[in-house]
């Protein structure tokens, strides 16, 4: 098919460039609060839970204008699958777990892996909602 070539390359390069884009801020965060391998991980706890608050409003927003088509898709694969893919961090997240357990922390990481879900699921629900919350301006 014409021009489909085109559109999966346009499609990735979105994805790339949201990708680029997420990687430097969890990278910016991880820096910032670096996880030493004990205590609590703040900065991935951050990451995941702020990137599931914002692919619920974006999925969300997108959602109510109108199919995943055009320039909706294209914010999708740049924001939803490039940008909060590369933000969120799942397996950060199982491996600090498991580092956890090894150095015998068991109850910090149970602590963590049920905080780090329940967290990410609340803020996705909030996402959702607070999107949903906002009224379409008037043409």
């Amino acid at each position: 098919m014409p021009g489909s070539t085109a559109r999966a390359a346009v499609s990735v390069g979105l994805v790339a460039a949201g990708g680029a884009a997420g990687t430097g801020v969890r990278y910016a965060v991880e820096s910032a609060l670096p996880h030493t391998g004990t205590g609590w991980p703040t900065g991935t706890s951050i990451v995941n839970v702020v990137g599931s608050f914002v692919l619920g409003v974006l999925l969300e927003g997108l959602a109510r204008r109108g199919p995943d088509t055009g320039s909706r898709r294209r914010l999708r694969l740049l924001f939803g699958v490039g940008f909060c893919g590369a933000l969120t961090t799942y397996s950060t997240f199982a491996l600090e777990i498991v580092e956890s357990m090894r150095q015998g922390a068991a109850p910090l990481a149970a602590a963590y892996a049920a905080t780090s879900i329940v967290a990410g699921l609340v803020a996705a629900g909030a996402g959702l909602a607070t999107a949903g919350a906002v009224r379409r301006a008037p043409s």
